[in-house]
C-alpha cells in the first residue's frame, strides 16, 4: 500500500544533510512551508543552498533559518526589502552568498529540471552583468543567455490538502513555485492542511501528481486557512 504520509514535521525532514540544496517554495509569505522551515531548523543541517524567490521576510521562516546561520548560499531574484534584515546583515558580513536570478529565469531553471532538460536559452538578462562569463547566442535574430538548469535534493513546499499517495491542490496564489519545484527535486515534502481520504481530491484540481511527492505531513489548518 502506497502511503507517503509522515506522522510529524520533524520525521519528514530528519534526514536532511548538511550542504543540501533546498528548494522552499513561497512568495514572501503566501505558500511558504512555515512549519517545515521550524522543523529544519531544529534539526540543525547546516551549509544549506537555498532556492527560493526572496531571501526571507521578518523573523519567521526562511528569515529564521538564516538568523541561524544555516544557509551557506541562496540563490534567488528577490533579496532584499524592507524587512529582509537578516540576510542584508549577512551578506554584508560576507557570510552568505547570493546568486541573483531573474524571476522568470528563477521559474525557467527549476522547470528545465523537472523537464529534465540540459539547459536553457533565455533573452533575459543579456547584455548586462548578469549575463557575464555565460554563453550567449543569437537566435533568428534575438540574442539569448544560456542558463543551466536548478536541481535540488529536497524541495519543501506548501500545499491545501492532500492524499496519502502524494496528491496536492494549491490555495489561490499560495501555488506559485510548488509545483514546478516538486519536480525539480529528488525528495520533495509537502506541508499540507490536512491528508484527505483517496478519492476525496476532485482529479480536475489536483496540480501535483503524487509521482512527484515523496512525503506528505499534515499540520492541520486546512480548514482555518479556507475560513
Amino acid at each position: 500500500m502506497i502511503d507517503k504520509s509522515i506522522a510529524a514535521v520533524e520525521a519528514a525532514v530528519a534526514d536532511v544533510f548538511d550542504g543540501a540544496r533546498i528548494m522552499i517554495g513561497g512568495f514572501g509569505t503566501a505558500g511558504m512551508p512555515d512549519r517545515l522551515i521550524d522543523a529544519l531548523i531544529a534539526h540543525g543541517a547546516k551549509d544549506l543552498t537555498i532556492i527560493n524567490n526572496n531571501a526571507g521576510n521578518g523573523e519567521t521562516g526562511l528569515a529564521a533559518l538564516l538568523k541561524a546561520r544555516r544557509v551557506r548560499k541562496i540563490v534567488c531574484s528577490f533579496p532584499r526589502q524592507t524587512d529582509s534584515h537578516h540576510f542584508d546583515a549577512l551578506y554584508r558580513a560576507g557570510e552568505i552568498e547570493l546568486e541573483l536570478v531573474p524571476q522568470g529565469n528563477l521559474a525557467a531553471r527549476i522547470q528545465a529540471a523537472g523537464a529534465g532538460l540540459g539547459a536553457i536559452f533565455t533573452p533575459t538578462g543579456y547584455g548586462t552583468l548578469l549575463a557575464d562569463g555565460k554563453e550567449t547566442r543569437e537566435i533568428a535574430g534575438r540574442h539569448y543567455v544560456l542558463e543551466y538548469p536548478l536541481h535540488a535534493d529536497f524541495a519543501l513546499i506548501k500545499a491545501h490538502r492532500g492524499d496519502r499517495w502524494g496528491n496536492l491542490v494549491y490555495r489561490k496564489t499560495a501555488r506559485n513555485f510548488g509545483p514546478i519545484m516538486a519536480m525539480a527535486a529528488k525528495c520533495t515534502i509537502a506541508q499540507v492542511g490536512e491528508v484527505v481520504p483517496l478519492g476525496a481530491l476532485d482529479p480536475e484540481a489536483v496540480v501535483t501528481p503524487g509521482i512527484f511527492v515523496q512525503r506528505v505531513v499534515a499540520t492541520g489548518d486546512a480548514r482555518r486557512a479556507a475560513a
